[in-house]
């Protein structure tokens, strides 16, 4: 009676892997079509890759989405965890009141965020472009950071700085060498997540930008309309740029871990 519910599990787990996975093998498999065709093989070729990098527009929303990513990813990073460090030294009602705030953006709908900026940066008569998208992707990006922080915090105890000050250190002594390393772990986690949210972007981006600058969100969705394989060749890049990525920070962790044991 045993064997039944594990062969059935192990199949519902084949189904699902199977349901999240296929579209993006879908999507590389189809990146070396020969032809047009989104639903028809015909033969290999790397002739959308080599349209993709041979394309302005393509090349320049990559350089839009990644200068954008990184510049949100280190800002909303440093405010996110010293407004974090700040917050877990400030009395209960105001920690209360900030970590709803800060809660706002988060839960708050993409589209109400959106228009929001829209209308702000209007009424401040700020000439839309990258400098508004950045702007906006930092103001969305740190709560999480915010959230991720936190944690961290809240485990380590009260009195580590002051003791660390006990003994001759500075206070920013203090915060670098012994409270920032105990909640790195909190502090990677925040950037990669920002970094992401950022990098995925669509629709605060496509109310924020102007000037011809989008990123690959805003240019995918323009391209959406008509068919073109070039997006398959680009989405498989970004696809193995995030599992390089993935690998290293799981990887580079263990052989940093074997080695200490050694």
């Amino acid at each position: 009676m045993k064997e039944k519910p594990r062969i059935f599990s192990k199949i519902w787990m084949a189904v699902l892997f199977a349901f999240f996975y296929a579209p993006i093998l879908y999507i590389i498999v189809f990146s070396f079509n020969g032809n047009r065709s989104l639903t028809h093989l015909n033969g290999f070729s790397l002739q959308w890759y080599e349209k993709m990098f041979s394309s302005n527009d393509m090349m320049d929303a990559v350089f839009y989405t990644i200068a954008v990513a990184l510049i949100a990813t280190v800002v909303s990073t440093i405010v996110g965890t010293i407004s974090a460090i700040g917050l877990s030294k400030s009395n209960k009602i105001l920690k209360a009141t900030v970590e709803h705030i800060n809660d706002l953006p988060i839960m708050n709908p993409e589209i109400v965020t959106a228009i929001g900026l829209l209308m702000f940066f209007s009424a401040l008569g700020v000439k839309k472009g990258f400098l508004t998208m950045v702007l906006a992707h930092i103001m969305f990006c740190t709560p999480y950071v915010m959230l991720s922080v936190s944690p961290k915090l809240r485990s380590l105890d009260p009195n580590l700085a002051d003791a660390c000050m006990d003994l001759g250190a500075t206070p920013w002594q203090a915060l670098l060498k012994v409270i920032v390393p105990q909640i790195m772990p909190g502090i990677i986690s925040g950037a990669l997540i920002a970094f992401t949210m950022s990098f995925d972007d669509f629709i605060i981006s496509y109310f924020v930008t102007g000037n011809g600058v989008s990123n690959i969100s805003i240019l995918v969705y323009t391209m959406s309309k008509r068919v073109n394989p070039s997006i398959n060749a680009l989405s498989t890049i970004v696809i193995l740029l995030i599992t390089v990525v993935l690998l290293l920070i799981n990887i580079i962790p263990m052989l940093k871990e074997r080695k200490r044991v050694k």
